[in-house]
């Protein structure tokens, strides 16, 4: 009897200009500084004699295939992606790309920017449209509840502004 995998949930395809440009630049970084720089670091230990015990060989080896694995998913994915422009449709409705801003029961505010799941970085206030926060504010607009729930139990805010400039 054979086991078929279970299927992953398609990654959503969307990015915005910026996270595009981002991705692009970490694959010509890779291609053209790290990489080379990684295969005569291995060449140069190679050169030394024994490689079964040589650390900065296998290790060199070991990092040449972890940029050539990232350079192969980086490839793909984006041959993958759809790059959305986000525009202001001036209705204040939350869409891909939007920074929205919430309040919390108690009158804390934070913005955050729904982008897609390869331009994730919580400290710069990216979250992914898939993220139970990011899937609850997408269609609300300013004034509208939006509750996410959570593990520790549900967290309710208020949309007070959206805005799609950078």
């Amino acid at each position: 009897m054979s086991r078929r995998p279970t299927p992953r949930p398609p990654r959503s395809a969307y990015i915005t200009p910026a996270g595009w440009q981002r991705l692009q630049e970490e694959y010509q970084r890779l291609w053209s500084v790290e990489r080379p720089k990684v295969a005569n670091e291995v060449s140069e230990a190679a050169a030394q004699g024994d490689r079964s015990e040589n650390a900065e060989y296998i290790y060199g080896k070991k990092r040449l295939r972890e940029i050539d694995g990232r350079l192969e998913f980086l490839s793909r994915r984006l041959e993958e992606l759809v790059v959305v422009t986000p525009e202001d449709p001036g209705d204040g409705v939350v869409r891909f790309g939007a920074w929205v801003r919430l309040e919390d029961e108690g009158g804390e505010q934070v913005e955050y920017r729904i982008v897609g799941p390869d331009e994730i970085d919580a400290g710069a206030g990216r979250i992914s449209m898939d993220s139970p926060v990011g899937r609850a504010l997408l269609g609300k607009a300013c004034g509208d509840e939006v509750v996410v729930r959570r593990p520790k139990g549900d967290a309710v805010f208020e949309v007070v502004a959206v805005r799609y400039a950078e």
